[in-house]
């Protein structure tokens, strides 16, 4: 991207009343960015999605204004900018619909990662929090070294992942709440600085933005979106890691968390995650392997059993295609079996709890080798 391409961009994502969506729809009408600017006031009011107040923004010439200053700042302090349209675009991140349209960053932003995870969870992480994100991330590394840690960098369990990331060499980056002109909170800069050698600090934040509480939100769908999968390790019932794992979920991307105590603040959120079927339970980097199937065939078999107990017509069906095709998916077996996914997914909730399926990513259901 050029230079005069690169201001109109930020002009479009500096925009007053204009998200990420409503930018994609108009660069999607156009073809191209330029010419959002370049059109008459009359010919904007005609396209549908714009009122006047949209069409007053664009024809501002004081947002390319302060494109253009912002470029100056991007120049001065070697920062790269990547467009939702470039190929350098982070690729997981790119299927999201509320993806920003630019990102900004410093270091290797590794678009074509083999594995993401992102890490997250509460500011005030117990000992034992500590020990199990150390844990994990220390098998991952071991077994996975193309695998890379995504967080926040904010206190808590986002520190934590990011300095066990560093520790044990493999690549990780902060997602920040505010432009890249500073560093909250300040006392993990060193930690940010470390980073930069082997991962990236991110953005879609121009330089003035300050870190509010409203950007920590808008950020964690970057997160969420950034990953193949997310885990939280401690959470309450509301905070910061439970949106983010909303969020993923709401992308069909995997939630992961990991149980404690009932009645411990820090554990009620991760509890909940996997009470509500919202994540699967993990203690372990094996469990995450196995789901993410990051194992391949490495992966032990589960031993043969006997079914204590006779079967539905409707579980037969689906566990007779499954002998066929060892896994499908919840859609496929709807199609063959003929009845709608809301009659088949409780049928397959009994099935897995009976230990006669798995339930894999992308409702994949795999089965459990078994007699009749």
């Amino acid at each position: 991207m050029n230079n005069q391409e690169l201001i109109f961009s930020l002009a479009l994502a500096k925009m007053p009343g204009i998200g990420d969506i409503s930018a994609k729809k108009l660069v999607e009408y156009f073809g191209n960015v330029k010419d959002i600017f370049t059109e008459s006031y009359p010919n904007l009011l005609k396209i549908p999605g714009i009122g006047t107040r949209m069409a007053t923004y664009i024809i501002d010439h004081r947002n390319l204004e302060i494109a253009r200053k912002e470029l100056d700042f991007i120049h001065k302090h070697d920062i790269k900018v990547s467009f939702y349209l470039d190929g350098d675009y982070p690729k997981r991140l790119k299927e999201c619909p509320d993806s920003p349209i630019l990102i900004f960053y410093k270091g290797d932003i590794h678009a074509t990662a083999g594995k993401i995870i992102s890490i997250v969870g509460t500011r005030n992480i117990t000992r034992r929090g500590k020990e199990i994100t150390s844990r994990i991330i220390s098998r991952l590394a071991e077994n996975h070294p193309d695998v890379v840690v995504v967080s926040g960098l904010a206190y808590g369990v986002d520190i934590t992942a990011h300095k066990a990331a560093l520790k044990f060499d493999i690549p990780t980056i902060g997602v920040l709440a505010h432009g890249l002109n500073t560093l909250y909170p300040s006392v993990h800069l060193q930690v940010a600085r470390d980073m930069l050698g082997k991962g990236a600090l991110i953005t879609d934040f121009t330089s003035e933005v300050i870190p509010d509480r409203n950007n920590f939100l808008k950020r964690n769908r970057i997160i969420a979106g950034y990953s193949d999968a997310t885990l939280v390790i401690e959470s309450g019932i509301k905070g910061g890691g439970m949106v983010t794992a909303d969020i993923a979920a709401s992308y069909n991307r995997d939630v992961f968390a990991v149980p404690g105590f009932p009645g411990e603040k820090y554990s009620e959120g991760c509890n909940m995650l996997i009470k509500s079927q919202k994540a699967y339970l993990v203690e372990s980097a094996e469990d995450i392997e196995y789901f993410m199937d990051w194992r391949g065939d490495s992966r032990p078999e589960i031993k043969q059993i006997t079914i204590p107990f006779s079967l539905s017509p409707i579980e037969s069906e689906i566990m007779d295609n499954l002998i066929k095709k060892n896994q499908m998916s919840v859609e496929e077996l709807s199609g063959i079996t003929g009845k709608p996914v809301c009659h088949i997914s409780p049928v397959l909730l009994r099935l897995e709890f009976s230990g006669l399926i798995a339930k894999l990513p992308g409702n994949i259901y795999r089965l459990l080798t078994w007699k009749k």
